[in-house]
């Protein structure tokens, strides 16, 4: 009975204490805790009423043989009077017998009272320890999800340097290479294009210049 009661003991005591350091699911674990706990308790309820009634038993039977001993010392006395001193002798024997009984008997009923009380003990004990776990469930649920969606962030920001904002980066650092390299040709083309036309323009003065020319000797061909 007590190794029962040291298990549950180490049930809150231990493995409560433990819960947010195993794998399991702390809020499903808790809620299973609570039934195991409850279950601990109807089973201790269901001994402490069958304690009570054998102490209560036990103390009927007490009663009603220290009766039967006040009975046999009055039949005695009353043998005596009636001047039968062998059936006086005999009710006495028996009265010493059921006397006997009767001690076996109180203390039998005292043990049992004691261990009823320390079982009431253990089970106010108990229900004091489910209030206790109840009263923690919610709070340590709540503490659980913020501990894992905090794990949750610290894991994705661990790892934020070769994930996606590392792939952002890097196609930032592309675009902006891009950009260069357009700017780049662009300023080239712009230079091929300057030069192409200071050539087209030199083409161009160098036959207004051959056709001024003609027409100037022409002119004075006439004259």
């Amino acid at each position: 009975m007590f190794r029962f009661f040291n298990r549950v003991r180490t049930v809150v005591s231990s493995e409560l204490n433990a819960l947010l350091n195993k794998a399991e699911d702390p809020g499903k674990m808790l809620d299973q805790f609570i039934l195991d706990m409850e279950k601990d308790i109807a089973e201790v309820e269901a001994a402490v009423a069958k304690q009570i009634a054998n102490e209560k038993l036990l103390s009927k039977q007490y009663t009603e043989a220290a009766e039967l001993v006040a009975k046999r010392e009055e039949q005695a006395v009353t043998a005596l009077e009636s001047g039968d001193e062998s059936l006086a002798r005999r009710v006495l024997e028996d009265k010493n017998k059921q006397k006997s009984h009767a001690d076996s008997l109180k203390q039998a009923v005292d043990e049992a009272a004691k261990l009823s009380e320390e079982l009431k003990d253990k089970l106010r004990e108990m229900r004091d320890e489910l209030r206790e776990m109840n009263m923690k469930k919610d709070s340590l649920k709540a503490r659980s999800e913020s501990a894992k969606a905090r794990a949750k962030v610290n894991r994705t920001m661990s790892g934020i340097g070769t994930g996606a904002k590392s792939g952002f980066d890097r196609m930032e650092e592309k675009v902006i290479r891009h950009e260069a390299e357009a700017e780049a040709s662009e300023e080239l083309r712009s230079a091929n294009k300057t030069l192409d036309d200071e050539l087209a323009a030199l083409d161009t003065k160098s036959s207004v210049d051959d056709e001024l020319a003609a027409l100037k000797a022409k002119l004075n061909n006439k004259n």
